[in-house]
């Protein structure tokens, strides 16, 4: 029997509580947080890593987080084919472990960004965007100080080859301009898939779009997903 997804708490993490009410409350999921000292994430149908400030954000974003205890069994996790989400610092802490490619840098602003944006949705099918169409466009807020996704040409280009690019930051319409990009990030990337297609990373916070008396829903639409990977587990 499944015990449906963990949300995995470091030290500084100030999504967890928002990705925990956003899957049980809002999803439907069965859902717990899982301290960072743990060691054993069997039993997981999926883990989502949350946005927050890990370790303070010493060194870099993600840097220090990476080297956690849970850390081992996620990579464990991550390898037999597990869904992992990275929201944010979630994000910056899979690229920091190597578990996706590239790197986030501090937004081209030099500010921090916390504002509601659009994001569309262009890549290959994941285990997180299961229940989006094609060029789906979704209003999500952000809230990052590096934010600015980089990765070399090469590494873009194979990317964008294979579908990896999952979403961009675009206006309205769905249109991917500079304008909507503020953070600066390489192809107006917002978010990216391994190669497998099971891990994701994405800037903008779903969590914190789950109810329209918090400014929106649309972040529902995204972690609805979530429940495919619980009812396969049970």
């Amino acid at each position: 029997m499944s015990n449906g997804i963990g949300v995995l708490s470091f030290p500084g993490s100030n999504g967890d509580t928002d990705a925990l009410h956003a899957l049980t409350d809002g999803v439907g999921a069965p859902a717990r947080v899982i301290d960072h000292r743990e060691t054993d994430l069997s039993g997981m149908a999926a883990v989502v890593l949350p946005g927050g400030f890990s370790y303070g954000d010493h060194l870099r974003c993600g840097a220090i987080a990476r080297f956690a205890p849970v850390m081992a069994p996620l990579r464990a996790f991550a390898a037999r084919g597990g869904p992992v989400l990275g929201i944010c610092n979630g994000f910056q802490i899979l690229a920091e472990a190597h578990l996706l490619p590239g790197a986030l840098l501090p937004n081209q602003t030099l500010r921090f960004h916390c504002f509601w944006t659009h994001v569309r949705f262009d890549g290959l099918p994941t285990a997180w965007t299961g229940a989006l169409a094609a060029g789906e466009v979704l209003r999500l807020p952000v809230a990052h100080g590096e934010g600015a996704y980089f990765a070399d040409d090469e590494t873009l280009d194979r990317l964008e080859s294979t579908g990896r690019i999952v979403a961009r930051y675009c206006d309205p319409s769905g249109a991917v301009a500079a304008a909507a990009n503020p953070n600066g990030s390489a192809r107006g990337i917002a978010a990216v898939a391994n190669e497998a297609g099971n891990v994701v990373g994405i800037m903008p916070h779903p969590e914190r779009a789950s109810d329209p008396l918090i400014g929106g829903a649309d972040g529902l639409r995204l972690l609805q997903s979530a429940l495919d990977f619980v009812h396969a587990a049970v």
